[in-house]
């Protein structure tokens, strides 16, 4: 189970130079209001012209760590709405300081916010809440709501991959895809006993606790086609 709430995890989150966080624009009787200056700008904000990565819903950061260590010359991005998980993450990242490594606290819901169309290469979603209720669908980060954000922050050919232990999680995942926008470039049902996916699989932490007890790991890789303009 996650912890929620760590007393004084904001504080240090905003207080790491690796953590972007947003300016405040403006207020509404509603709600604050802020601005992201890093939208469309992620190539600044790294110094170099690397293709950007991200994962939504990134936990305690070892797989996006991996990554960029296997890859010093992509830029990665990791996304956590929970403070008290990305202050792991932020632990982490201040020890190794790995220099094409960003953290953002923030709703998945926002990242159209915080990236341009066309700007990122690659999501990876790696065990997300399954959102059990049906009334809850909306939520899931690969439903066709979510989809669509992706649609717009994904350059032609970028791509979506996507890791659950939850079989109904995926089964629904399959069904939200629009053929005219998403093509399955690979699929498995059981990760771990597939050589393919196995040889250059990187484990999150999650993902290592449940494989050690047997459990099939599902997973699904995306290429994002943008649809030609009449």
């Amino acid at each position: 189970m996650r912890l929620r709430n760590i007393k004084g995890s904001r504080e240090v989150i905003a207080a790491c130079p690796y953590v972007i966080t947003p300016e405040r624009a403006e207020r509404t009787s509603f709600e604050a209001r802020y601005h992201w200056s890093v939208r469309g700008c992620w190539k600044q904000v790294f110094g170099n012209e690397g293709p950007l990565r991200i994962e939504i819903g990134m936990g305690k950061g070892a797989f996006l760590m991996e990554q960029a260590r296997r890859n010093p010359d992509v830029n990665y991005v990791g996304i956590e709405k929970y403070s008290s998980v990305l202050l792991r993450a932020v632990q982490k990242q201040e020890q190794e300081r790995l220099p094409n490594i960003r953290l953002i606290r923030m709703e998945a819901e926002n990242i159209g916010d915080v990236f341009a169309e066309g700007e990122v290469d690659r999501i990876y979603l790696n065990f997300s809440d399954p959102w059990p209720k049906e009334a809850h669908a909306r939520r899931r980060l690969t439903s066709g709501r979510f989809l669509k954000r992706y649609d717009s922050i994904l350059r032609d050919g970028g791509r979506i991959e996507f890791k659950t232990d939850n079989q109904e999680l995926f089964d629904f995942s399959l069904e939200e895809i629009d053929g005219q926008k998403w093509k399955i470039l690979a699929i498995t049902r059981d990760l771990h006993r597939d050589p393919a996916w196995e040889k250059d699989n990187i484990m999150t932490e999650y993902e290592q606790r449940w494989s050690a007890q047997g459990k099939p790991i599902c997973g699904l890789h995306l290429l994002h086609c943008k649809l030609p303009e009449f």
